[in-house]
């Protein structure tokens, strides 16, 4: 069968992300027999035209629509996708079914299908279960036992189970060599599955709590691929957590130094799984920067997040990282469950102690259905059951209620090394957008060492009046 993937992201801050999802989804549909063809809208300037055009060159049997996530999880400064995303699907209405997937889709399969108008709908991991809804369309036979998938007018679905085996992704449909030249990093995954229990996470919902690792040595030939074929020199590896389980990771960290690749990284870390040797084996194979999922400096939001390591746990990494010269950055969530005026300031407080490269801060904290922050937030009658999630709806703590964002403004505009997306602190699309005309690698905060002080939306102001285009001090 012809088949279209096509990937209907087209967020690009703070860099364009590749479609990781699609092309893990492609090998298995190849191995099949099927014939594909790609579209990306991330780089379309007019999506309806290129829609149009693919469609008028190639009648596919089958149309794949990934979705990487319905909103870009911010507060205040909120947007959802789903309006373009819904275009999408319409333009393609009547060519031939329509298949919706993706981690945005997963997250609330029943009520997106319904919405966006597809045809069928796979929840999860993809791999196994669209070919065999492929090969049940090209038949004609029920899909209505198989796992993991929803069909148009459905209200439930069999659960499908994680896949024990991940394989490689298929990339060459897709434009690499653009996606690493405009965001600086080419995305590599190791591992699924989060046995942890951050209220708030969806990993746990979309890729079950049982982790399961890709072998090393097709680790390490992905690595070879993506610097031999695509002249990489600089990958995020995007697993919820990389230093987990602890000694995978140090493994796979031995293994990229025996295979002397010449290759920077960086990627996603958990305080507490860090001993000396996994952090002296990550640099020394090539890892140049840090991002703690910190979430909190105050030991009561901690627990209250569910985190699974506490403040000295924070120091301990943090002071690792300034020993050996080493960027790194923290994340903080405000807003959560007890979050008050006094644990905001204790995790100002840790900042400034630690004194990272960078501050990720976002203000409240989205809600998703099946977590434990829904329910929480269902108990307290911050939303309802008949609240319609597919909007962008975030928790605050009623104790500092309206006032979080300007007291988290006030307090980071007294730093420099702070950047809140949702308060465009430190950035904004035009920043971001200026930024890329330089050569960067690895994430955009490194840059925050160049930064002279804080500020509040600085390029688009300077775009309203007329001002030029400002650069980084």
């Amino acid at each position: 069968m012809d088949i279209l993937l096509l990937s209907a992201n087209r967020e690009r801050t703070p860099y364009p992300v590749f479609p990781l999802g699609l092309a893990f989804l492609a090998g298995p549909l190849a191995a099949a027999g099927h014939s594909l063809r790609s579209l990306d809208l991330c780089f379309v300037e007019d999506p309806e035209a290129e829609i149009r055009e693919i469609l008028s060159l190639f009648s596919p049997g089958v149309i794949i629509i990934s979705i990487r996530n319905i909103d870009n999880v911010s507060y205040p400064g909120a947007r959802s996708y789903l309006a373009g995303v819904k275009e999408v699907v319409s333009l393609c209405r009547g060519a031939a079914p329509i298949i919706l997937g993706g981690s945005g889709f997963s997250l609330m399969p029943v009520e997106l299908l319904s919405h966006l108008g597809g045809d069928y709908g796979i929840v999860g991991e993809g791999e196994t279960v669209v070919t065999s809804l492929v090969a049940a369309l090209s038949t004609g036979a029920s899909t209505a036992s198989l796992p993991g998938v929803l069909a148009k007018g459905d209200s439930c679905y069999i659960q499908a189970e994680p896949i024990d085996a991940i394989g490689r992704p298929e990339r060459n449909l897709f434009q690499v060599e653009r996606y690493f030249r405009e965001g600086g990093m080419a995305n590599l995954q190791t591992k699924r599955g989060c046995p942890f229990s951050c209220i708030y996470c969806t990993y746990p919902i979309l890729e079950g709590r049982r982790v399961r690792l890709r072998p090393i040595p097709d680790v390490i030939a992905e690595i070879k691929e993506l610097v031999g074929k695509y002249a990489v020199d600089y990958i995020y590896f995007v697993d919820d957590i990389f230093n987990f389980p602890l000694e995978y990771a140090e493994e796979l960290c031995r293994a990229m130094i025996a295979s002397a690749l010449k290759v920077n990284w960086t990627a996603f870390i958990n305080p507490q799984f860090m001993t000396s040797g996994l952090f002296l084996a990550m640099i020394e194979a090539g890892c140049d920067a840090f991002e703690f999922g910190t979430d909190s400096g105050s030991p009561v939001m901690l627990k209250n997040l569910g985190k699974s390591f506490g403040v000295e746990e924070i120091r301990s990494v943090s002071m690792l990282c300034r020993e050996h010269g080493v960027d790194f950055a923290h994340y903080i969530l405000f807003g959560g469950p007890g979050e008050t005026e006094q644990t905001v300031m204790e995790s100002f407080a840790l900042m400034d102690e630690l004194a990272p490269v960078a501050v990720i801060g976002m203000t409240g904290i989205r809600i998703y259905p099946g977590t434990p922050l829904h329910r929480r937030a269902l108990e307290e009658g911050v939303i309802t059951a008949a609240t319609d999630l597919l909007d962008p709806v975030f928790y605050i703590s009623p104790a500092v209620g309206e006032n979080l964002c300007s007291l988290v403004t006030e307090q980071a505009m007294q730093r420099k090394n702070w950047v809140l997306p949702g308060l465009e602190i430190n950035m904004s699309d035009t920043m971001l957008s200026a930024i890329r005309h330089f050569t960067v690698r690895g994430p955009l905060w490194k840059l925050m060492k160049r930064v002279g002080r804080s500020r509040v939306r600085p390029m688009r102001q300077a775009a309203e009046t007329g001002s030029g285009v400002p650069v980084l001090p």
